[in-house]
């Protein structure tokens, strides 16, 4: 029995000399592992930088485009003022016609009557005129010869068609009826 301990001890000192490689193998396994994972950080870390750097740019750039469609928002607000205000002067003149309208409609249907006496009057006077103007003509080309002796003599010398002539494209009916004065 002597024997078995120092077999016991070789036993101990192969275990641990197996355990110290094992765990040397497993050390430098992990350390491998760290060395890549430090890389990768170092990697990531580029990245990020490179990524931080982006935003940064891209966050100056939204805020010189914000700062721009502010500017550009209030110059087109006193444009939609300008236009606004047009708007309304447009609708204040439309409201202005319509009362100018009402009000001449109204004081044309008040006075209708009074208009129609004086488009009657002024019929009766066109026609007084041509009448006038007929007999003046008449009496300037009456001859005051000793051969002209009656009336009949000088209707033969008028032209029969002499009222027709003078009141050509005279629409003195049609004025009339326009009027509501000839039915």
């Amino acid at each position: 029995m002597d024997w078995i301990l120092p077999i016991a001890g070789i036993i101990a000192a192969v275990a641990f000399l197996v355990i110290c490689v094992v765990l040397a193998l497993f050390l430098m396994q992990l350390l491998k592992t760290v060395k890549g994972i430090n890389e990768t950080l170092d990697g990531i870390q580029g990245q990020i930088q490179g990524i931080t750097r982006e935003s940064t740019d891209l966050l100056h750039k939204a805020n010189r485009l914000t700062e721009d469609i502010q500017d550009k928002s209030l110059r087109l607000n006193s444009v939609v003022d300008a236009v606004k205000g047009v708007g309304d002067s447009v609708q204040t003149l439309n409201n202005s016609v319509d009362r100018v309208t009402n009000s001449i409609t109204h004081n044309i249907s008040q006075n209708e009557d009074k208009i129609s006496q004086v488009v009657q009057w002024s019929n009766v006077a066109m026609e007084v005129a041509d009448k006038w103007q007929l007999r003046r003509d008449r009496r300037s080309n009456v001859s005051y010869k000793s051969d002209v002796k009656s009336s009949k003599e000088f209707e033969t010398q008028v032209p029969k068609d002499y009222n027709e002539k003078t009141t050509s494209g005279d629409n003195l009916d049609e004025d009339k009826i326009g009027a509501g004065l000839k039915k």
